[in-house]
């Protein structure tokens, strides 16, 4: 399969270039060129498909590096609680009462969100993996997939079946779906279960996904059983001699952080969840100045309420540009970064995704900035897309070189039946 991208305005790509009435040639599944001022008679009829972009920018297609893709059953089941109330009161219980075919008709309406506002790459922490795994395979779009383990409901077995479904699809979807081992946090695993986890990793090579210092009443839960804070105790237990990928990190001190940029953990910063559940601000600024990565999360849709990573950059930045009262910190290019290559490079999964470059893998999404009051004027139509637009604004969608949405249309998965099946669920709940 064969497909090139013409007449678009701009590309944009993680490393700042711009590429004006620039093309994209896409062989299989990976990205074979890259240039501006493509002529019409260079095509010769040889492709499989044509792509007019114009009006239309190009950037790579954007990381969700944290979120719980089942949890749309939960949309707006649970708000404005705190955190522990959240989850013992209300999502818990509710989860409970959630079988596996509920979790694959939520996690297929969380991938048509995703894919709509130009998600290619998500990181999902739940259970019922299996079944998310099918709805990844199914519907085209790129994973990264961790069995959530809480050790009070888990336990052994669930030791045992987490590393079973991390090694059964381990490159799976023709591979697209790339598996770690996912304890829940250190306030939900007892020490010796954390290091059973470090041991599995160890053995069969596979990283560690977790909540880590999400809430004041965490860090003091940890500080007053270990006497040290959660990264500390983490860090002491063997963890970060792992791959670690730590979705929050709101409570760090400069040591903790000294830690972290010593040891292969990337951040993922979840600012809509964060403050939506009152957890507070993660010091992302400190934490990119040791050259941490850091990449972009939603979490789960029930603590957001939505999977638009657009909105979710834009939400991160306001945010850290009140909490260090500086305008220039996290810019629109630095938005784009955190969305696409060290989002890839959080998740473990390098420089091959995240950049529109020759070798690279073609996952790509095409934002239309035509006939968009919202892009006008074009001074800056990142600028435009991150300040102004939306996810909603993407039109065209490329993961592993197959085109999974085209002009708003989703051509992979049946849209009206996965809104039939999660009415029928919530329905029979």
């Amino acid at each position: 399969m064969e497909i090139l991208i013409k007449n678009i305005d701009v590309i944009y790509s993680a490393n700042q270039e711009m590429i004006n009435n620039g093309y994209i040639i896409i062989k299989d599944k990976l990205i074979t060129e890259v240039g501006s001022g493509y002529h019409e008679d260079q095509e010769h009829n040889k492709y499989d498909q044509v792509i007019d972009g114009r009006g239309k920018i190009a950037l790579p297609g954007l990381v969700n590096c944290h979120t719980h893709a089942g949890m749309t059953l939960l949309r707006g089941y649970a708000d404005d609680l705190p955190l522990n109330k959240w989850l013992n009161d209300k999502i818990w219980p509710y989860e409970a009462g959630l079988n596996s075919d509920d979790i694959y008709w939520g996690t297929m309406l969380a991938i048509i969100e995703m894919i709509r506002t130009g998600t290619t790459l998500f990181a999902d922490m739940y259970f019922s993996m299996d079944l998310v795994a099918k709805a990844v395979q199914e519907s085209g779009i790129r994973a990264v997939l961790s069995s959530g383990l809480i050790e009070a409901n888990d336990g052994r077995k669930g030791l045992i079946e987490s590393l079973e479904f991390s090694r059964k699809w381990m490159g799976g979807a023709n591979g697209r779906i790339t598996t770690m081992l996912g304890p829940h946090a250190p306030y939900t695993c007892s020490e010796g279960y954390l290091r059973e986890i470090i041991d599995l990793s160890n053995e069969h090579n596979l990283p560690v996904n977790i909540h880590l210092a999400e809430t004041k009443g965490e860090y003091a839960e940890i500080e007053k059983e270990y006497g040290l804070s959660p990264v500390k105790y983490l860090n002491n237990i063997g963890l970060f001699s792992r791959p670690v990928v730590a979705a929050h990190c709101v409570y760090l001190d400069d040591e903790d952080i000294d830690i972290m940029a010593s040891n292969q953990v990337g951040v993922v910063y979840n600012p809509a969840s964060n403050m939506k559940l009152g957890s507070g601000i993660a010091p992302i600024c400190k934490i990119i100045d040791r050259d941490i990565k850091v990449g972009i999360g939603s979490d789960g849709v029930s603590s957001n309420n939505n999977l638009d990573l657009i909105e979710e950059a834009r939400l991160g930045s306001y945010l850290q540009k009140v909490d260090k009262l500086n305008p220039t910190v996290m810019d629109v290019h630095s938005l784009l970064k955190m969305l696409t290559l060290s989002g890839s490079r959080v998740l473990q999964l390098g420089d091959n995704l995240g950049i529109i470059a020759q070798g690279n893998l073609a996952d790509i999404i095409l934002v239309n900035i035509s006939n968009n009051s919202f892009y006008y004027p074009h001074h800056n139509n990142l600028s435009n897309l991150f300040y102004a637009g939306s996810g909603r604004d993407v039109d065209t969608v490329i993961i592993n070189g197959k085109i999974v949405m085209n002009k708003k249309n989703i051509l992979t998965i049946d849209v009206e039946k996965i809104y039939y099946e999660v009415e029928r669920i919530i329905k029979e709940k």
